[in-house]
């Protein structure tokens, strides 16, 4: 990225001032928050599951597990998520998505990089079809991908896990609804790319799990030795309408 000398960068910083990535208003660094706005972020850390990592009210020891993981436990190795989905992490991830508000991504990586696993080894985005691309422009979860690549040094690769077929929006659906529309969907074009590897799949937003856990599936037949689950936002229980 191209440095201005420092005179300058005091000129343009008066004349277009950081904003707050959830209000707008002016902050003192690109990709902060005001503090209304940070206040109203909720961030997920332990407690939590140690099968998925979904928050706990109170600490239940380092092995527990929620209802869900021990009645079926998942393929992949936890669900990293930086906040759940509120109000304003809501407005970050739709603007990025539907708004072509890019900077968004390096945004959610900057939360989402503490959030890596020790033994992280590779980042993979959730995939488009190329069609969603064509038309979008761009695929967020790469983008997230490709900015927490530069703040963390972990190696990625956006065209090792594709999706040759094509399928509805998932927004409105339900769980199993969900589930059967992304089955099938993704392939790994090369497993020798993954295979042995412990990867970290990047997305924007983990809702159902229907996409992660389709993915992770792939990932896992194509030899991967584990597969995490790190995104900017996940929608809790308590939340969902489904």
């Amino acid at each position: 990225m191209l440095k201005l000398p420092a005179v300058l960068r005091h000129v343009v910083d008066a004349a277009l001032p950081p904003r707050c990535a959830g209000c707008g208003i002016p902050v003192a660094q690109d990709h902060r928050f005001c503090a209304t706005c940070w206040s109203s972020l909720r961030f997920i850390a332990p407690p939590w599951c140690a099968g998925c990592n979904l928050p706990f009210a109170f600490d239940r020891g380092d092995d527990a597990r929620c209802g869900d993981c021990l009645q079926d436990p998942p393929r992949h190795a936890g669900v990293r998520a930086a906040v759940g989905y509120g109000p304003v992490a809501r407005s970050l991830a739709l603007r990025l998505k539907y708004g072509g508000r890019t900077a968004f991504a390096e945004t959610m990586a900057l939360r989402m990089r503490w959030l890596l696993p020790a033994d992280a080894e590779l980042l993979v985005p959730v995939p488009l079809h190329r069609r969603r691309i064509w038309s979008r422009g761009f695929n967020q979860a790469a983008l997230i991908a490709d900015a927490l690549a530069r703040a963390a040094g972990v190696p990625h690769d956006r065209d090792v896990l594709v999706r040759p077929r094509r399928t509805v929006a998932l927004r409105g659906l339900g769980r199993r609804q969900r589930a059967a529309v992304v089955a099938g969907a993704f392939a790994v074009a090369a497993p020798g790319r993954v295979r042995g590897k412990a990867v970290v799949l990047v997305d924007d937003v983990y809702t159902s799990g229907a996409t992660a856990e389709a993915c992770t599936r792939v990932l896992l037949r194509a030899g991967a030795r584990s597969v995490t689950i790190l995104c900017w936002a996940r929608v809790l229980p308590a939340d969902r309408d489904d």
